[in-house]
């Protein structure tokens, strides 16, 4: 991977004071929400770098939870519907202006479902006697195979988990292209028929296939370049500054305003660290929290949770493989199946598949615990559905934590202000977080330099409405 965009980022340990005098916005987080809402501030018509300056404060690095180990899949049948077309939009005039094909390996692709009895390959084998790992319980949802009447398609998806699965039926459905809805019928297909240059599965043991969706309404990014890029265009126009450090506190004025933060600056050197004392940032007018699922160790009554979901990267034996999403449904023995996801880059394929909330989430996104045997598990079921894969070799090992939102009536995720004036809340994406980053971030520039949001209705994801932003413990 070029690291040029990443060499190229400077993190500092304490403010430049280069805010002083101006109105201050800081964002605490420099994953891909956080990145796209610097990004957009930046770009938008009201921006003027004499009289606001941005402070991106990350505790770690850039991309280092979710935001650079997810596998980068864009569908237009994603959730919530108020913002998937605008952010779809986005990433592609992003890519348009950018040159985002070279510098994100932004591309359209292909995205399948399909059926595979791979259980006679498991009778001799030490995972055949474990039990059936459970299914990813926010997996990325698909269309029912079920063809609906007219162009609407409702993602759903049957390894979802009850509540999420509630979560998803209450989005309406999604309107594609006449071009996508011929493309996403959903219909039976012929096992043997699947298409010609998805010439890198083993069609023998396929049972059933489905489209998902053409290149019309399905793209992917690699989020970690992605993110990297970003974060340079924003810090280039000079009114960005990088700071390393973990948020410990809010300030607030004496009624009750956002005024800045505390932070403990992330030294390099263990002695260094050992004496460095709690910063103080103050004279700050908006505070945006685009935290993931550490939001709620700020704001303690905020319902987000961590999911963590592990995931590999394969290099292939070929090299390269054709462009395809493919989402399956493996059955490993009588009523036992496993549905990892593959998603095919330009040099590897990215796999997840279970997720777990068997430990609590860490401190930081460097604390999160990787699991082999997991890992392990995913190569070695996949590997039964593809050639090109078993005869390749493991790249990455990894784990991440999504930010789910635990609220019966919502998906998430919360955009906006909370019921404190100057704080923001830009998280709860789930598994939609990449997919989403652009429309968040052009939103939250709105709501930060006009007041209100103009590209899109978000008033369903207002914070407001889920928790009180006013509790600390």
């Amino acid at each position: 991977m070029a690291t040029q965009y990443v060499d190229q980022l400077e993190f500092s340990s304490y403010p430049s004071g280069k805010s002083q005098g101006k109105h201050h916005i800081i964002i605490v987080g420099a994953g891909i929400i956080g990145v796209c809402t610097a990004y957009y501030l930046t770009r938008h018509p009201d921006f003027d770098a004499r009289k606001y300056h941005i402070t991106v404060i990350e505790s770690k690095r850039v991309a280092g939870g979710a935001s650079g180990k997810a596998g980068g899949l864009l569908a237009m049948w994603a959730f919530p519907q108020q913002i998937v077309p605008l952010s779809f939009q986005l990433h592609q005039e992003l890519s348009d202006e950018y040159d985002g094909e070279n510098n994100w390996d932004y591309r359209r692709l292909t995205t399948v479902s399909l059926e595979a009895d791979v259980q006679e390959t498991f009778e001799s084998d030490c995972f055949a006697s474990r039990e059936t790992p459970s299914a990813y319980d926010l997996k990325v949802p698909l269309p029912k195979k079920k063809k609906r009447s007219g162009n609407s398609k409702r993602p759903m998806s049957s390894s979802l988990s009850s509540s999420a699965a509630e979560n998803e039926m209450k989005q309406g459905d999604v309107f594609l292209t006449d071009k996508d809805a011929q493309e996403s019928e959903g219909e039976c297909r012929n096992p043997t028929n699947l298409p010609e240059d998805l010439n890198w599965i083993r069609t023998n043991l396929v049972r059933d296939w489905s489209s998902l969706g053409g290149t019309g309404s399905t793209a992917q990014v690699h989020p970690y370049k992605f993110c990297h890029y970003l974060l340079n265009k924003a810090v280039e126009t000079g009114a960005v500054d990088l700071i390393l450090g973990k948020v410990t506190q809010i300030l607030f004025d004496d009624v009750f305003t956002v005024s800045g933060v505390s932070y403990i600056p992330n030294m390099d050197n263990p002695e260094e660290q050992a004496r460095v004392k709690e910063v103080n940032i103050l004279d700050t007018q908006q505070l945006v929290l685009c935290m993931g699922p550490w939001t709620s160790k700020i704001l303690p009554d905020c319902p987000i949770s961590g999911l963590r979901a592990h995931s590999i990267t394969i290099k292939p034996s070929t090299g390269t493989v054709s462009p395809y999403a493919i989402f399956t449904e493996l059955k490993i023995g009588s009523n036992k199946y496993f549905s990892p996801e593959m998603y095919a880059r330009k040099d590897e394929v990215y796999v997840c598949g279970e997720g777990d909330t068997l430990v609590e989430l860490p401190e930081t996104t460097d604390a999160v615990e990787v699991v082999r045997e997991k890992c392990d598990e995913l190569y070695h079921y996949v590997s039964k559905l593809s050639p090109n894969l078993s005869k390749g070799h493991i790249l990455k090992r990894q784990a991440c934590y999504l930010p789910v939102l635990n609220v019966p009536t919502s998906s998430g995720p919360l955009i906006g202000e909370t019921n404190v004036e100057g704080l923001y809340v830009a998280s709860g994406h789930s598994c939609w977080g990449i997919n989403n980053a652009p429309a968040t971030g052009k939103i939250m520039s709105e709501l930060l330099l006009e007041g209100e949001a103009k590209s899109a209705d978000i008033s369903a994801l207002d914070p407001g409405l889920y928790f009180d932003a006013s509790v600390f413990e």
